[in-house]
């Protein structure tokens, strides 16, 4: 079994980020922005426009091809 790093006390963990105030910070310049700075919520945010557009797109498709 492989022994974990920096077994201390468990359930307690030490955030350096949370600590100095980067992830309030973070978090907050996101909600002003409205666009998500991690990668994923990117991704997530994006997702979620393209996948409320699609349905559109393809309905302009099919009209353009049968009377185009």
């Amino acid at each position: 079994m492989a022994s974990r790093r920096g077994s201390g006390i468990p359930g307690l963990s030490f955030s350096w980020r949370r600590a100095l105030g980067i992830s309030q910070a973070q978090a907050r310049l996101s909600r002003q922005l409205g666009v998500p700075l991690s990668r994923s919520g990117r991704q997530r945010k994006a997702g979620r426009s393209l996948g409320c557009c699609l349905p559109l797109v393809l309905a302009a498709g099919l009209v353009r091809v049968l009377w185009g």
